[in-house]
């Protein structure tokens, strides 16, 4: 077993037989790229590949080697002030922006990465033609690997736009934010065209219990768990429970109320909070009527108190959030196998057993992938936070109000406070967090270790 594995994983086109044993246009190739494949009968695609490496050769003697160079440095040289003799004026010039000199060498690092990848393949290519051509096979020409690229290698195609896509707008700009929380740009010190780099300080701040920053991180967080398990299992519960009400056969109009309760998700979810914002305030139109009912004496505090504020969004949510738990739990109920209910009554279980024991563990094991997903959604849930209470009430020398979690925090430290390394920070805390709830919480579930099968 283990020497067919090995078998199975040996190359004979691999790079180190390219470079050991290949002719001297694959040899020539590891400088001139392209000239084994125009000499093995592969003329377009050495030149296309030619074509590639001056062009690399030219971004990187105008740009790429000056944006890789001043990465350890990020730039020395500040704006300055000259007199113009001629035009008797003061004139600024231009001086180091530490912010483009990040952006340009990450993207030449990564230019030079994707050069490398294309090397080692037009190496083992060339190779590969070798061989064919001395074993007196035909090497297929640019019209058939054309051909080809809509045919057999059709998946190399349709995914070369959507994986360039990832790349330039997910994986590079990921980077170019990891990086930003081992500098100093901020507001602070007025780092914001010239910082540089200072390690893992921005961590211990925001990890330090005694600092300010610190203080508020670990408020947040703690805040952002119990709101993510609290939305989480609500929105599940009551959307279970609501479900179950509406598919009892003794319901009448379930398509009705069905309706009724889906008709939120068509109202933008905008529209939705902005409005209860405005009926939930100090002058809004709850406490108007309460007051005039006689049932209060002053306004409620809905938004305005800490805990009042977290509990109005922890409820708001369930009208947003109930609804789409409805279209779940439906869908699943339907499809419970009707036998299993029969056989529980001939047995003589009664409902309350019938639902721990058959409806619940059935729609558990289904919807688990889905309670995860909605966990990390009210993670990130960004919209119901800062639309209903735009993170207050927000004590005086915090930047976290007392309703924000990490999401709308970090939104507040990168857009209206211009703390970008702090935000980067806590953008790295989000993402690690979020990776570990999901993955062990996936792993030890019953969707995962038995996926083919219920019971």
């Amino acid at each position: 077993m283990a020497k067919s594995k090995k078998l199975k994983e040996y190359d004979p086109y691999s790079l180190g037989n390219a470079i050991t044993k290949g002719d001297i246009w694959t040899k020539l190739s590891m400088v001139i790229m392209g000239a084994g494949l125009a000499a093995h009968k592969q003329v377009v695609k050495g030149i296309i590949v030619l074509a590639i490496e001056v062009a690399y050769i030219y971004f990187m003697v105008t740009a790429g080697v000056g944006a890789i160079g001043m990465l350890p440095s990020l730039g020395t040289m500040e704006q300055q002030k000259v007199w113009n003799e001629a035009k008797q004026i003061y004139e600024y010039t231009a001086g180091d922006n530490s912010l483009l000199i990040l952006l340009y060498g990450i993207a030449a690092i990564f230019v030079t990465v994707a050069f490398i990848i294309l090397w080692v393949l037009q190496m083992k290519q060339s190779y590969k033609c070798q061989v064919m051509l001395q074993n007196g096979h035909k090497v297929p020409g640019f019209g058939k690997d054309l051909k080809n690229l809509f045919d057999g290698n059709i998946h190399i195609t349709l995914m070369s736009l959507p994986m360039l896509g990832i790349l330039c707008f997910n994986i590079l700009p990921l980077v170019f934010m990891i990086s930003m929380a081992f500098t100093t740009y901020s507001k602070e010190g007025d780092h914001l065209v010239l910082f540089d780099w200072n390690g893992l300080e921005n961590f211990g701040r925001v990890l330090n219990l005694n600092g300010n920053i610190g203080r508020q991180f670990w408020g947040v967080l703690a805040w952002t768990i119990i709101w993510a398990i609290f939305a989480t299992a609500l929105n599940y519960i009551l959307g279970m429970v609501l479900g179950l009400i509406i598919n009892r056969k003794d319901t009448k109009g379930k398509s009705f109320w069905r309706f009724c309760f889906v008709l939120s998700i068509a109202v933008p979810q905008f529209v939705s909070l902005l409005i209860m914002r405005t009926m939930l305030d100090r002058d809004g139109a709850v406490n108007a009527i309460l007051m005039n009912l006689g049932w209060i004496h002053e306004p409620l505090p809905f938004l305005t108190n800490a805990m009042w504020a977290r509990v109005t969004v922890i409820v708001i949510n369930l009208w947003v959030g109930i609804p789409y738990t409805l279209l779940q739990v439906t869908g699943i109920l339907q499809n419970i196998p009707a036998d299993l209910y029969e056989a529980a009554k001939v047995d003589g279980a009664n409902a309350w057993v019938i639902f721990w024991k058959i409806t619940l563990p059935y729609m558990l094991f289904v919807t688990t992938p889905y309670l995860i997903t909605s966990f990390t959604g009210n993670i990130n849930n960004f919209n119901v936070i800062y639309l209903l209470t735009g993170g207050a009430p927000t004590y005086v020398g915090d930047t976290a109000g007392q309703t924000d979690i990490l999401i709308s925090w970090l939104y507040k430290l990168t857009i209206e406070q211009q703390y970008y390394n702090i935000g980067a920070v806590i953008g790295i805390f989000t993402f690690i967090i979020l990776a570990i709830v999901a993955l062990v919480t996936y792993r030890n579930t019953g969707s995962y270790k038995n996926e083919e099968a219920f019971m």
